[in-house]
């Protein structure tokens, strides 16, 4: 497994044409072509301009064996059936030599909480198939790393993932119907890390045509950092091979995402027995909120994460995303504007921006302008449009000014302001407030 960070590409090879009956002459000049275009592209080969004559010491052939050393085909310097067959297959385009491939270094990200975003959809898919298909994706290497992943609806994100035809600014346009599939940055700056799809491509939610969840799990691999595989069973092999929903990540895979990010949580603490049912009728929550387009919901140790376009949510461990936080915090809520969440426990509360606990934190209570004999709170939500934040505290509640960073100094009966609640309350948030 090599890592690399140079742009990422699929590409259809030019299948040899079968329209008309060709002559052997001619046939053999458009293998010769064909293998010589392919040794530029992945192998570094270098055209002299002299006419290519098959000798034992000649660069092209000397290419052609790194080729087929590659591919684990015999090593012939010669251009045989499989050798040409392997050469008109569907491939990913980024070279497989790393003399020629890559620079120094092994890029990676240096969190564990990544942020994506779907710029826009296909047509050939429904946005929420799209949607899923993305989760899923990015859900494969999650399920072997630390790694985790929070989709955002607007503004910069860590993946930004779009759909495009022919050129689409970033100077490697895409040629149309069957040629380059998709392409991916590795970890960086600007346009690291991102993913484009072609839009002339047909993708697919099946086994036929161009499955998008098996295009988009190889590319999110060079965006976390990886390059090809030799294991031609392994996901990141540079050929495209037709879709096995059976069969997805192999050691080959696991061994080189690991060696960048480390393995998954402890296995005895995500087995823990007393995971929370999420059917059960009686279940309540410690806080809940929204988070850079996601509803949160606390439980003890665990969270999960629900996108208002998504039928299911992700279950994590709290420790994934913020180790020093203590697990069954009292309330969270989130203020976008500032893009940070403000999570309780006891009478200390955090701040957090993403993935990092910001400066400072945590701090006491009293800090807010509560008395000291406030010892937790039990829900708090922020309000954007006014300004306020709301802090629940048995039937009570007050409320912050976030512009004069003051609390107001009286504080009313929940079941006066809120008719039909009445008595202590878990959990609150606001969602698609005006």
């Amino acid at each position: 497994m090599r890592m690399g960070n140079l742009p990422f590409l699929l590409l259809l090879c030019a299948a040899l044409s079968s329209a008309f009956p060709a002559n052997t002459r001619q046939t053999k000049e458009e293998d010769m072509q064909l293998i010589q275009k392919y040794l530029e592209n992945y192998y570094g080969f270098k055209k002299d301009g002299e006419p290519f004559v098959w000798k034992s010491n000649n660069a092209m052939t000397q290419k052609l064996k790194e080729m087929q050393a590659f591919f684990g085909l015999e090593v012939t310097g010669k251009l045989d059936s499989g050798t040409l067959d392997l050469a008109q297959k569907h491939r990913c385009g980024f070279p497989d030599v790393a003399g020629f491939s890559t620079f120094a270094g092994e890029p990676k990200w240096t969190k564990h909480v990544l942020t994506y975003r779907i710029v826009n959809y296909t047509p050939d898919l429904r946005p929420a198939d799209v949607n899923a298909a993305i989760t899923k994706a990015l859900r494969v290497w999650s399920s072997v790393t630390p790694l985790r992943f929070i989709r955002k609806d607007s503004g910069d994100a860590d993946i930004m993932i779009s759909f495009a035809a022919r050129g689409h600014n970033d100077f490697i346009p895409f040629d149309g119907p069957g040629g380059s599939l998709a392409h991916a940055y590795a970890p960086g700056k600007d346009y690291g890390g991102d993913a484009h799809f072609d839009e002339d491509e047909t993708w697919t939610k099946s086994t036929e045509g161009t499955n998008l969840f098996y295009v988009a799990a190889h590319e999110f691999g060079h965006s976390l950092g990886l390059s090809h595989s030799k294991d031609p069973n392994a996901l990141m092999y540079p050929v495209f091979r037709k879709f096995d929903p059976s069969v997805l990540l192999h050691q080959d895979d696991i061994t080189g995402i690991q060696y960048l990010y480390g393995n998954s949580e402890d296995p005895t603490e995500s087995k823990d027995p007393a995971l929370p049912n999420s059917c059960n009728s009686n279940l309540t929550f410690d806080a809940v909120t929204t988070f850079r387009g996601e509803i949160m919901f606390f439980k003890d140790k665990h969270i999960w994460r629900k996108h208002p376009a998504e039928r299911t949510a992700d279950f994590e461990l709290i420790s994934s995303f913020w180790p020093q936080l203590p697990p069954g915090v009292d309330a969270a809520y989130e203020i976008p504007e500032k893009d940070e969440m403000v999570i309780f426990k006891g009478n200390e509360f955090w701040v957090v921006r993403g993935d990092t606990i910001l400066p400072g934190y945590p701090q006491k209570l009293y800090a807010l302008g509560f008395s000291k004999d406030v010892t937790k709170i039990d829900a708090a939500f922020h309000n954007g449009v006014e300004g306020k934040t709301y802090y629940f505290i048995a039937d009570k509640f007050w409320s912050y000014d976030e512009r004069s960073q003051s609390m107001d100094r009286k504080s009313l009966l929940i079941r006066d302001a809120f008719p039909g609640i009445n008595g202590k309350i878990d959990a609150v948030f606001q969602h698609e407030s005006e």
